[in-house]
């Protein structure tokens, strides 16, 4: 009972914060009378979409802690399930960019009250989804061999091998859950999504205890139980969203449209169209970090480990991020939908501030506390004083990666996304991992040298996404006077 009044107070405190940003990207006069019902609109979206991600950085929390003490002064589990991790990551990220497609294609029709090509597009994905499912499992477990020719050291891959193919092994249900998830959000629904994700995450934690340290009579897995239990977790995930379908009215509805639809293969390239773009983004952003976390392990057990506390943090602030995106792609979606071009550009804006706000607070908790959050994870000395480090180059990107999510977002929501992976192609790999690997090696700055990367790479990103944000809507009002 009182998830509610902590979404409240939060609501209320970041209306009161986001009344002192100066809103240059406005070009005139910041006026927060003139923002306050976009806030409030969006953190409404937003703030479940945040609890969820809470929940998915809590198990990511876990995982890290659970694993990194039962390594206790041995650095090698902990160095394990992050390879792990950073190896599958790049098939995770490209199956849920997918997914995204289908978020602006029903935000559109729903605000039209196109029910039936709503239903159709559900169907849909839930079969192109679920075929991207298998296909991302076997491709990922086909690369299972490369892991020994990225430079690591073999005892870490040894350990890793077993993680990583469970998380394989978990990317059906996951695909088949985005599609039900990205449904629900295009119609504007954020929180039976984190229910069904709040509830999953807290068996993951519980299954991480079991498996890990060998409770209640289950063998003692180490590294592979967190696997083994987020696999099972995630597995859980579609059966819960299905069943919230068949419950509730509003929503069993579109599947009893399902038999009367074919599959077309118009509605497929749809899906295409929109996904496969995101999905590049997200696999070109994703590779410049999982790329720089390999770069890492060219160095040594600590840089790895220490690489992972940061980035596990660094996620902390960007899974918030993303999901003022994920509203911003459902406002602005329904907003051009409606052709309200004007109702758009402020939601636009109005998540703008609220992330820029969001990171600043982010970087003073990350240079006030690097001395104090390592000790969470590890009691290795060398890998705390080197995450001390790594969380001041961490806060040096914020903003600028606050800032080009959400404007992906935007995109996303009217639409605009086949310019996206053409300025991420720039930006990450053009830019991100030459200068990392610049900094990092050449000048010989180490570790944090990559990090300098991510800074070029998102700033890059950010400054050329905002361009083409500010063309689109100069062209959409004069297409859409009223």
């Amino acid at each position: 009972m009182s998830v509610p009044d902590d979404v409240a107070e939060f609501e209320h405190y970041l209306l009161r914060m986001c009344s002192g940003i100066n809103c240059y990207l406005c070009g005139r006069m910041y006026a927060f009378s003139k923002y306050r019902e976009q806030y409030r609109a969006n953190l409404r979206l937003a703030l479940p979409v945040v609890i969820a991600q809470l929940g998915q950085i809590l198990v990511q929390f876990a995982d890290n802690v659970m694993v990194g003490r039962y390594g206790g002064d041995d650095a090698l589990p902990l160095a394990s399930v992050a390879f792990g991790s950073s190896a599958s990551f790049l098939f995770f990220i490209a199956g849920l960019g997918i997914t995204f497609g289908l978020t602006p294609l029903i935000g559109e029709l729903f605000v039209r009250g196109e029910t039936r090509r709503s239903s159709s597009y559900l169907k849909h994905s839930l079969v192109l989804y679920g075929l991207f499912g298998v296909g991302i499992t076997l491709l990922q477990l086909l690369f299972a061999p490369m892991l020994y020719r990225m430079g690591q050291p073999v005892e870490v891959v040894d350990m890793a091998l077993p993680y990583y193919r469970y998380l394989a092994f978990s990317m059906l249900p996951v695909m088949l859950f985005g599609s039900f998830k990205q449904f629900l959000e295009g119609v504007g629904n954020t929180v039976a999504s984190m229910v069904i994700i709040l509830g999953c995450n807290l068996l993951n934690i519980l299954l991480n205890w079991i498996f890990i340290n060998g409770e209640l009579g289950a063998p003692e897995m180490g590294g592979a139980g967190a696997g083994l239990a987020t696999m099972i977790s995630r597995a859980v995930m579609p059966v819960a969203a299905f069943v919230y379908f068949m419950v509730q009215e509003r929503y069993r509805r579109y599947l009893r449209l399902f038999p009367s639809l074919s599959l077309r293969r118009a509605q497929f390239n749809d899906l295409f169209k929109m996904g496969l773009p995101i999905a590049a983004q997200m696999f070109l952003e994703a590779a410049a970090f999982v790329i720089t976390s390999v770069m890492m392990g060219w160095f040594d057990v600590v840089a790895i480990s220490s690489n992972q506390i940061a980035m596990t943090l660094g996620n902390c602030a960007f899974m918030i991020v993303t999901a003022v995106g994920a509203a911003t792609t459902i406002r602005v979606s329904h907003c051009y939908g409606a052709r309200n071009i004007g109702e758009m550009s402020l939601a636009a804006k109005a998540s703008l501030h609220i992330v820029l706000l969001w990171n600043t607070l982010a970087i003073v908790a990350f240079v006030s506390l690097r001395h104090l959050i390592p000790h969470l994870f590890t009691s290795n000395a060398a890998v705390i004083d080197m995450t001390a480090l790594l969380l001041v180059f961490v806060s040096l990107y914020q903003l600028s990666d606050g800032l080009q999510c959400v404007a992906i977002g935007i995109m996303r929501g009217f639409q605009d996304v086949k310019v996206i992976p053409w300025i991420s192609f720039l930006a990450y790999i053009v830019l991100n991992l030459p200068v990392g690997y610049l900094f990092g090696f050449t000048l010989g700055m180490g570790p944090c040298g990559l990090y300098i990367g991510y800074f070029v790479g998102l700033t890059t990103s950010a400054v050329l996404l905002l361009l083409r944000i500010k063309r689109k809507v100069r062209y959409l009002r004069q297409h859409n006077p009223a």
